[in-house]
This record gives structure tokens, C-alpha cells and sequence, in this order.
């Protein structure tokens, strides 16, 4: 039995130097506007019979956006960052440089003390395997764009520390298809 997933990166709700830990403020005025833009090209996919979004603000917003009114899957939050949510990355910079350090180059290294990078892939990537198993299915979640490469590491099987290297830009598309542990990555565009 296969499936089909495709993910659609949440909205913007911030420029990237305003981004935060674990934000969940709602789309920003060009976020609104881009996802209002994307909305005719990204239909056919409210089609899926299965829609889900990550609970943050910004992807139930992208979610009803583009009109699939989305299912919220507590399981595609993103990473929980302990004490540094809300704050920004050069601001945890200056006050824990060598925490940022370790946190960006060991997979498994929480000092945040919330979720170490191979924890949320993995997490990701199980609610990713325990999806329904019908054959030819077809669904679509709205994620935060951390989500949606950490579905991409787990996919590909790709090591953690390589989740640094993909940007995932606001309303980008990928498709996965495959059942659990043997995936196949398609890119769609922006």
C-alpha cells in the first residue's frame, strides 16, 4: 500500500531576522497576501481525502487560506526549544554561545532543554509512518517550515545534522509517497 503527502510550508509571519523559537504569531500582511496569491494554484490539493495542519497559528491560517480547511495534528508541532522559545537566534547567541554551538552541531544535544533535532525528526517522521495505509491515498499538511525538513531528513533517510542545509521557503510544496520507511521525495516548486 502506498500513499501520497504533500506538505506546503506555512506562510510567512515574520521576515527572517524577526523569526523566533518556537513562534506562533499569525501570518504577517505579506504572508496573508501570498498565501491569498497561491490559493488558485494550490486547490487541487483540498481535494486530498485526508488535511492536516501543525497547531501553530501561522499554518492553520495558511491552511484556510488556500481553502482546505485542515485538521490540526498536535504530532506536526514544531520543535519545542525549552527556554528559548520566544527568543531570537542572535539573542541566544550572545547569551549562550556555546549552547547554540553544541545545539546546532550535535543532532542529539538539547541544552535549550526541549527537543534535540534527532527527537523531533524522528518524531516527524513516526506520526509520518503511522499514516493511514490505503492504498493510492492522497493527503496535504500545512506545516511550519522546520516540520516540513525534518519530514524531508527522515524521508530521504538523510543524517540529522544535514537538516541545516535545506531552506524550506513559505508556501513551497514537496511530495512524499511510499508507506512507512520507504519513501520517495518529489519536489513541486514554489
Amino acid at each position: 500500500m502506498t500513499f501520497r503527502l504533500t506538505l506546503v510550508a506555512a506562510g510567512r509571519s515574520s521576515s527572517r531576522l524577526g523569526e523566533r523559537f518556537g513562534d506562533d504569531r499569525p501570518l504577517d500582511s505579506e504572508g496573508r497576501l501570498a498565501a491569498e496569491r497561491a490559493a488558485p494554484g494550490l486547490l487541487p490539493l483540498a481535494a486530498a481525502e485526508l488535511r492536516y495542519c501543525s497547531p501553530s497559528t501561522r499554518s492553520r491560517e495558511t491552511g484556510d487560506a488556500l481553502g482546505f480547511t485542515p485538521l490540526v495534528q498536535l504530532a506536526l508541532r514544531d520543535c519545542d526549544m525549552g527556554r528559548w522559545a520566544g527568543r531570537s537566534l542572535a539573542d541566544v547567541m550572545a547569551r549562550e554561545p556555546t549552547e547554540v554551538d553544541a545545539w546546532l552541531g550535535d543532532p542529539r544535544s538539547s541544552p535549550h532543554g526541549g527537543e534535540s533535532l534527532h527527537a523531533f525528526i524522528m518524531r516527524i517522521g513516526g506520526w509520518l509512518d503511522t499514516r493511514p495505509a490505503e492504498d493510492h491515498a492522497k493527503m496535504v499538511a500545512v506545516a511550519d517550515p522546520g516540520v516540513v525538513r525534518a519530514a524531508l531528513m527522515y524521508a530521504i533517510k538523510a543524517p540529522p545534522h544535514c537538516y541545516w542545509n535545506v531552506d524550506v521557503r513559505p508556501l513551497s510544496t514537496v511530495t512524499l509517497t511510499g508507506r512507512a520507511g520507504e519513501w520517495r521525495l518529489r519536489v513541486d516548486g514554489t
